[in-house]
């Protein structure tokens, strides 16, 4: 049989361990939005690879670009305003 400080000590791991698991970024946890935005930027990236194309560019692909090229502000942009700083269609 466990100790008091045993059993309380089992009940901490646990609430410890249901808090963990309900604070993880799954995209199971995602709102619906999001999970399509990551479902269509997935899609793109895969018929780029199918047919060896080099656009159109998702908006990860284009900051790292912008990054390379010293653009300020790219934080804050989204895909399309990346693709016209970086002349990207």
């Amino acid at each position: 049989m466990a100790t008091t400080k045993q059993a309380q000590a089992a009940r901490s791991n646990v609430k410890k361990a249901q808090q963990s698991a309900s604070s993880k970024k799954t995209i199971a946890h995602m709102p619906a939005k999001t999970k399509t935005a990551l479902g269509k930027q997935g899609a793109a990236v895969a018929q780029r690879k199918r047919t060896g194309a080099s656009t159109p560019k998702t908006r990860a692909e284009l900051y790292e670009m912008a990054k390379r090229k010293d653009i300020p502000g790219r934080s804050k942009m989204g895909r399309a305003e990346l693709a016209k700083k970086l002349g990207v269609r």
